[in-house]
């Protein structure tokens, strides 16, 4: 008898944050014949997420008060009850923060990995069969190498698929970025699992946008990027200044850079400098590799 299941029939999320949330109520909207489980060891955040006053949702994005609507309480459920929730499910998206690493080795440039560790030994612990471990948040490269050996070293009679599915949201249209996405991406070695996870997305997304690559290829990516939309931002800002000084209007050079098919015209506004919770952290990571490498 195989290991792997025909099809996934519930999935578990850990970690209810901003990818979290908003990525799992997509699912389950297009997937109604799989269980969605969220979880996470924040009660205050689980409470939002499950209060009556849709405007209480811990995150605000436009459309995603709809999608929880239509699908929590069908198949899309909010819990802290992580263990149980590991036990039941066939695949695991590990959707918890990665900050910057503020002491050891990399302090201030390498991505700080301690949750994606206390969930993989939290998986170990509770899982039964074999486990489709998902990387969702953003990790540096090798992580699968950590998870694997986590997983492997904590666990008897189990067995366990790690993939890269790495999340490509903007702040303001996430909800759209997740229901017409530009691309999604699929890393891993075992291609069953990786088939298994592609499933789930076809429901609604075009086969010709699911990109299957090696592991490693998925997690630098999603570095990758990032670090080219934030050089766009800054590349045109020093432009902007230089407008200034020579009587230019920055948009229209914007406009002119941007209707060439090979440049496009996204990220080329002029303002303040790029911000947010993932460039910069993302750029330190990716200059941190590149230097250890």
């Amino acid at each position: 008898m195989s290991k792997y299941p025909k099809s996934i029939s519930r999935i578990c999320c850990i970690g209810a944050g901003y990818v979290g949330g908003p990525t799992m109520a997509v699912i389950a909207k297009n997937c109604p014949n799989i269980i969605v489980n969220v979880v996470d060891v924040n009660e205050e955040r689980i409470s939002g997420w499950n209060s009556s006053d849709f405007k209480k949702l811990p995150i605000y994005e436009p459309g995603l008060d709809k999608v929880i609507r239509e699908t929590r309480g069908k198949n899309l459920f909010f819990s802290t009850e992580i263990s149980r929730e590991i036990e039941l499910s066939d695949l695991i998206f590990l959707c918890v923060n990665t900050p910057t690493k503020e002491r050891g080795v990399g302090a201030g440039k390498a991505i700080d990995l301690k949750w994606v560790e206390i969930c993989a030994r939290e998986i170990a612990k509770y899982s039964k069969g074999h486990t489709i471990v998902v990387e969702k948040s953003t990790v540096a490269v090798r992580t699968a190498d950590v998870l694997e050996n986590i997983l492997n070293a904590n666990s008897q009679n189990k067995s366990f698929s790690v993939l890269s599915n790495p999340e490509f949201l903007s702040e303001g249209t996430a909800i759209e970025d997740l229901q017409n996405p530009d691309r999604v991406l699929i890393g891993g070695v075992d291609e069953k699992a990786m088939d298994l996870l592609k499933k789930i997305y076809i429901s609604w997304v075009n086969e010709e946008k699911i990109l299957k690559t090696n592991i490693w290829s998925s997690e630098l990516s999603k570095l990758t990027s990032n670090a080219f939309l934030a050089q766009r931002i800054s590349s045109i800002n020093s432009i902007s200044a230089l407008c200034e000084k020579i009587g230019a209007d920055i948009d229209e050079v914007s406009k002119s850079i941007g209707s060439d098919n090979r440049l496009g015209e996204d990220f080329l506004k002029a303002g303040p400098g790029f911000g947010g919770s993932c460039f910069q952290k993302d750029i330190l990571n990716l200059v941190y590799l590149c230097e250890y490498f």
